[in-house]
């Protein structure tokens, strides 16, 4: 089964790069400077930023749904990120190095399964999650952070 990974858009998060620290705080926000070449996963262009560069670290609701399982998270966003062009059944190279937890959601918005895997076998376990009728997407987080990476619909 074909899937699409997708990042999150670029263009709600641009005017946070231009706003002072406080004005920052206000949307629940903070800038930071990546310091490592791994551990600041962008989820605009799904990449790792590299030492020295400029992100947000903002609170994002990436669960809208209305059901029990609403929920947000802190994520990354690197200034002048592109959008993430994936290609169908394609994973992003930062999933290769990190435990992702997958967890599968109905239409209703009501999780119907979840699993963990190491990056090197996102793909099967995406496979085997969509091949339930009752899924309608899923949700990738890193698992040891708990946070939101990318979205998976099929294809």
């Amino acid at each position: 089964m074909t899937f699409q990974i997708t990042g999150l858009p670029k263009a709600p998060f641009e005017p946070l790069f231009d706003l002072d620290d406080a004005a920052l705080r206000a949307h629940r926000a903070v800038r930071v400077i990546a310091n490592a070449k791994s551990g600041f996963p962008c989820r605009v262009s799904l990449k790792d930023a590299q030492p020295g560069e400029e992100l947000i670290l903002v609170n994002l609701v990436h669960q809208a749904a209305d059901s029990p399982f609403y929920a947000s998270h802190a994520v990354y966003v690197r200034r002048d990120a592109e959008e993430a062009r994936l290609a169908p059944g394609e994973a992003p190279a930062l999933f290769r190095t990190r435990t992702l937890s997958l967890r599968a959601f109905d239409v209703a918005g009501m999780m119907v399964d979840a699993d963990l895997a190491e990056g090197a076998a996102v793909e099967s376990l995406i496979e085997r999650l969509l091949a339930d009728p009752q899924v309608d997407y899923i949700h990738i987080h890193y698992a040891k952070p708990g946070c939101y990476a990318a979205r998976v619909d099929r294809a």
